[in-house]
């Protein structure tokens, strides 16, 4: 089943963070994930959001998820993404109709 994973990220350390950044992709795209949104300005609706950005990924199932997110590779950057930044990271399983 798709899992999502929803960073909501509060800048602490900008240049730390850009470094994260700059990395990412090198890593990200090495398993089967979709970003699906990186926003540092998305439009709040209702209620208090204290967050610079926003962050959206998908992938096939919580395996790929935690091949991505335990690898050596993503370890090593995210040094840097937990200096730039404090974090809310949520995983939530994709919607699948009974029947």
């Amino acid at each position: 089943m798709t899992v999502y994973a929803i960073a909501q990220l509060k800048m602490t350390d900008r240049a730390a963070y850009d470094r994260y950044q700059a990395r990412f992709f090198d890593v990200f795209r090495k398993y089967n994930g979709r970003l699906l949104a990186a926003d540092e300005q998305p439009r709040v609706l209702e209620g208090p959001w204290p967050f610079d950005k926003l962050v959206m990924m998908s992938f096939p199932d919580e395996a790929a998820f935690l091949a991505f997110s335990n690898s050596p590779d993503y370890e090593d950057i995210s040094r840097d993404r937990k200096a730039g930044a404090q974090a809310t990271v949520l995983l939530v399983r994709g919607f699948a109709p009974a029947g």
